[in-house]
């Protein structure tokens, strides 16, 4: 495809823009006039007719004009895209909007972000449990056989767990207990931590024993819970999208992908392996009711490792050169925030 010449690009790129700001068929008349190349409509449309055979636009059985295929789209994301950084003003209100705070909060501010800036549905996975790794682990004696345990990430995440146990700890048996477990086992993910702890369990006293074992079970139902989060708003944006809202049936299959939720967490984890801004059109997902959208994803992290990640989901035709930096900034921004938590 990279053989397309300078005019046949600039042609394919005049359609792409004109489609996606206009969202109808676009003909060579039009394509003459808006594409600043001083051709008739009949080289325009001799173009045309090679783009269509390279797959890359179609015509609808209804009209002359021509639409972009994915392929199209795609070609045009990777080859023919500018995209233009948001201006640092606009960076300055965005951050506002994104201050450190509960982990759960900024997730959930970050999807309503990319909800409004883009109208589409924006979307924010947590991290997975084997990211969620511990800053501080605190106990407090409510009773005589109940323990407060308090476990704070290095994402500023702060989970409490009730434990029960069989005999009474004291104040400095608690204290103990604490610094040990900060000693040895912060910066840790709890699969580290479960590892390690039945090694050194034997070493220890073992009427502590108890007590380890109790606190790594429930921080490793606390990372399971963190690890589930997933915040998805705005999918009501997609009713007022004409490009899918023409069909009902293909729009029921999306709002069912989003209950399901697992195989749209596993899209998105791609974007944990890449390097930067993933765009995934159309059929590229591998998720059917996916087939009239375009995914635009980016990772997160937190103190440099990367822990999750955020997308927008909207139709193929979007204004990329717009959403994509939008969702790349707001990766970076939620990176920023939750790293200034530890």
């Amino acid at each position: 495809m990279n053989s397309l010449d300078a005019r046949s690009q600039i042609l394919l790129k005049t359609l792409i823009e004109r489609y996606i700001a206009d969202g109808q068929p676009v003909g060579s008349r039009a394509l003459s006039r808006f594409s600043g190349l001083e051709l008739s409509p009949a080289t325009v449309r001799n173009v045309m007719s090679d783009l269509e055979e390279f797959g890359l636009i179609a015509s609808p059985h209804t009209s002359a004009g021509r639409i972009p295929t994915a392929r199209g789209y795609r070609f045009f994301v990777d080859s023919l895209l500018t995209v233009q950084p948001l201006d640092t003003t606009r960076v300055h209100e965005l951050k506002g909007q994104l201050q450190p705070d509960q982990p759960q909060r900024l997730l959930n501010s970050a999807s309503h972000l990319l909800s409004n800036l883009t109208q589409f549905a924006g979307i924010v996975v947590a991290p997975r449990k084997d990211a969620v790794r511990i800053r501080q682990f605190e106990f407090i004696s409510l009773s005589e056989n109940r323990i407060l345990l308090i476990i704070v990430t290095t994402a500023g995440d702060v989970q409490n767990r009730i434990l029960m146990t069989r005999r009474a700890y004291s104040a400095s048996e608690l204290s103990s207990a604490a610094s040990y477990l900060n000693e040895h086992f912060a910066g840790l993910s709890f699969d580290e931590i479960r590892r390690r702890v039945m090694d050194e369990l034997r070493q220890l006293r073992s009427d502590m024993t108890e007590l380890m074992t109790a606190t790594v079970d429930a921080g490793s139902a606390a990372a399971e819970e963190t690890a589930t989060r997933y915040v998805i708003s705005g999918e009501t944006n997609l009713l007022d999208v004409e490009d899918l809202s023409s069909n009902m049936s293909r729009l029921r299959e999306l709002f069912k992908l989003f209950e399901q939720r697992t195989s749209l967490v596993q899209l998105l984890e791609l974007s944990n392996k890449a390097d930067g801004v993933q765009i995934f059109i159309g059929g590229e997902s591998g998720l059917a009711p996916l087939d009239a959208c375009s995914v635009i994803t980016a990772p997160y992290e937190v103190d440099g490792q990367i822990v999750g990640s955020v997308g927008v989901i909207g139709p193929t035709r979007m204004a990329y050169d717009r959403v994509i930096p939008i969702v790349d900034i707001t990766a970076r921004l939620l990176s920023n925030a939750l790293s200034s938590n530890t």
